[in-house]
């Protein structure tokens, strides 16, 4: 799940791809807190998730400033 946020596309995502990718972490994020307990690996992951999900945010914001 988490490598494909490493892809080194050349092209400019769209804001539309952004959102798509924030709501699949957050539909992960979802997941991983509805579960009981977490092994070290799943709390790391819900870490990177988070921090995915800001920096997504953040690129969403950019684009939004800049088309208006």
């Amino acid at each position: 799940m988490i490598a494909d946020q490493e892809s080194t596309e050349t092209k400019t995502p769209t804001y539309e791809e952004l959102l798509q990718q924030h709501r699949r972490y957050e539909r992960r994020l979802e997941e991983l807190l509805n579960k009981s307990w977490l092994t070290p690996e799943e709390e790391l992951e819900e870490k990177q998730i988070k921090k995915l999900k800001l920096r997504l945010k953040d690129q969403m914001a950019r684009l939004s400033r800049s088309a208006s």
